[in-house]
């Protein structure tokens, strides 16, 4: 199993994927269709899982070394926290965007193949390794589907009726985001205490991604004291999202990271 098989299982996760979201769609007319799409779904992301898992046992170790790999797994969460955020709110348009997020994803990985080595060096080597990089990205994931409904609240203020209900479902997805932005940050702190012999050094992408943290807490703390202010929230949370994008994969393009030990490898 290598990349040459990502094209394959891409196809059939998306089309899985849109015969479950026609077929959620048509349920309006004909409700019999409805479990039928819930088991579409079901089927991507078990197709694109199904990629995941065979490629980590292939590998022998887990596909988190690339930016190109974590990518993968942003998809597959993406997927998972899409579908979960339909059967929780019952969001049809989230089931379309969440198609065009996975998608764009994992086109990137399309169109930049990696060659994928067995090897990790020393310092990945660690049980907190798998931990720390899955908890980042469900975080990502979670904050990235906030930044979609803050847009989405945007477009409703200023060109439809509002409808808060569409800002406290953001706010949800923030709360969940921040505690595995925050879990991140603890198993990367005693990943680099048993790697290098410090919990904290500094290194560009700690500080970033401390920022990030800092920024959803800021977030977090005028969403709660400043409840009415609902444009000032919107407009917050879709662009700090930009923090976390420089975060994840920006930082690997500044002069700064050059030698920083927590940039992904060259894909």
């Amino acid at each position: 199993m290598n990349w040459i098989y990502l094209p394959l299982y891409a196809l059939i996760t998306g089309i899985f994927w849109i015969l479950g979201t026609s077929l959620i769609y048509a349920s309006n007319r004909k409700a019999r269709l409805k479990p039928f799409g819930h088991i579409a779904l079901l089927l991507a992301i078990g197709a694109i899982s199904t990629f995941v898992v065979i490629l980590w046992i292939q590998l022998q170790r887990p596909p988190m070394r690339t930016l190109g790999e974590t990518r993968l797994w942003y998809a597959l969460f993406s997927l998972i926290i899409g579908y979960i955020i339909y059967i929780r709110w019952q969001y049809k348009w989230v089931l379309l965007l969440v198609f065009f997020y996975a998608a764009l994803f994992l086109g990137i990985d399309l169109l930049h193949p990696e060659t994928y080595e067995k090897t990790l060096m020393p310092a990945l080597q660690s049980p907190w390794f798998v931990p720390h990089v899955i908890v980042y990205m469900i975080a990502y994931a979670m904050l990235g589907f906030s930044w979609l409904f803050s847009i989405n609240g945007l477009y409703m203020f200023y060109f439809k009726t509002f409808q808060m209900k569409v800002l406290n479902v953001a706010d949800n997805l923030v709360y969940i985001g921040f505690a595995f932005l925050t879990l991140g940050l603890l198993f990367g702190a005693l990943w680099a205490k048993e790697a290098w012999g410090h919990y904290w050094t500094w290194d560009p992408k700690e500080t970033w991604a401390f920022l990030t943290w800092l920024v959803y807490l800021v977030y977090i703390h005028t969403r709660y004291f400043h409840y009415t202010k609902v444009r000032l929230h919107l407009w917050m949370l879709s662009l700090i999202f930009v923090v976390l994008l420089l975060c994840w994969f920006g930082i690997n393009y500044l002069p700064s990271a050059k030698n920083s030990v927590h940039v992904y490898a060259n894909e």
